[in-house]
């Protein structure tokens, strides 16, 4: 049986460990905060006024803002509140149903924008805090941790979102938007969608990938990529079959379903098939994939290479073109 100073020694470890959580959570909250707004969108339909709202955060200290595109969907106005309570019309920049991603412009001053973290470098099991308005109330703090890597999300246009982060951290209506960020206060996600009426089942576009979006939106105000019809996922790849071919990459896109009449069926990719190069590039993952699509010339056949088992084979694919 532990005696008493074995006990008092046992209790000091775990407040330490609650201490420590708990100044993770609010070192990472505070740095956040500042910079996380409130959307009130402000539609016409019908004859009649409508709106919503959601949440974002200024990533650029010249007043760029990253959101949901399902929060700012058909806004005629849009209406930022920063955290210190000003009040501010946002500018539409972009708009990218295809990964519910857009960018807002604020006209303020002494803007703080967040810290972007790397979404490459997220593990399951690690601790993160999602920021937010949810049901309208501002610069709203929940922490969880990330429960799944690679999960797909289908986009208002139908698209899949590759690559989305699964978190328990409690996500709710005017959460969409906002950012889920590690313990260093980086931003690795911004908060997408909870499966109601589950319970600690939400998820988060990967930073990395809402870096390309937003990188493109702020330069041509859309984003015209070819489409090939496959589900994927990030996976390693053997060391052996990386030597074997003397590939670039040690990590490739995992077809998980090939879609009928579609690009990759009639050029012959198969379920199962590990994509390592596109149009003559490394294929890293998801998110390299997605920005070769992304700069495909229309009506004009890619290589894609892939590995098949063991084998290593080039194919030929003509990408269809989504606006």
């Amino acid at each position: 049986m532990p005696d008493s100073v074995t006990l008092v020694s046992e209790l000091r470890s775990d407040d330490d460990l609650l201490d420590a959580y708990s100044r993770a959570v609010i070192g990472a909250s505070e740095k956040v905060s500042p910079s996380v707004v409130f959307l009130e969108v402000h539609q016409q339909g019908g004859g009649r006024r409508a709106g919503g709202s959601g949440s974002g955060f200024l990533f650029t200290p010249d007043g760029f803002l990253l959101t949901n595109s399902h929060v700012i969907h058909g806004a005629q106005r849009i209406e930022v509140t920063l955290s210190d309570g000003r009040r501010s019309a946002g500018e539409l920049v972009g708009d990218d149903p295809d990964t519910d991603l857009a960018v807002v412009r604020v006209d303020a001053a002494n803007l703080m924008p967040v810290t972007l973290g790397d979404s490459q470098l997220v593990r399951p099991g690690q601790l993160v805090i999602a920021i937010g308005n949810p049901y309208g109330f501002q610069c709203t703090v929940t922490a969880g941790v990330v429960s799944a890597l690679g999960r797909s999300l289908r986009s208002r246009s139908g698209r899949l979102i590759e690559n989305v982060i699964q978190t328990d951290a409690a996500l709710n209506p005017g959460n969409s938007g906002g950012p889920l960020v590690n313990s260093r206060g980086e931003v690795i996600g911004v908060n997408t969608a909870a499966i109601l009426p589950a319970q600690g089942i939400c998820f988060a576009t990967a930073i990395n990938t809402a870096k390309f979006v937003a990188a493109k939106l702020m330069k041509d105000g859309v984003i015209r990529r070819g489409h090939l019809g496959i589900e994927g996922q990030d996976v390693p790849l053997h060391r052996r079959i990386v030597r074997f071919h003397n590939l670039p990459v040690e990590s490739g896109v995992l077809i998980g379903a090939v879609q009928d009449s579609s690009p990759a069926l009639r050029a012959g990719l198969k379920k199962g098939d590990v994509i390592v190069e596109f149009s003559g590039r490394a294929v890293a993952g998801i998110d390299s994939l997605h920005r070769l699509l992304a700069e495909v010339v229309q009506q004009e056949a890619a290589s894609i290479t892939v590995i098949r088992g063991s084998a290593k084979i080039a194919l030929d694919v003509l990408p269809e073109f989504r606006a």
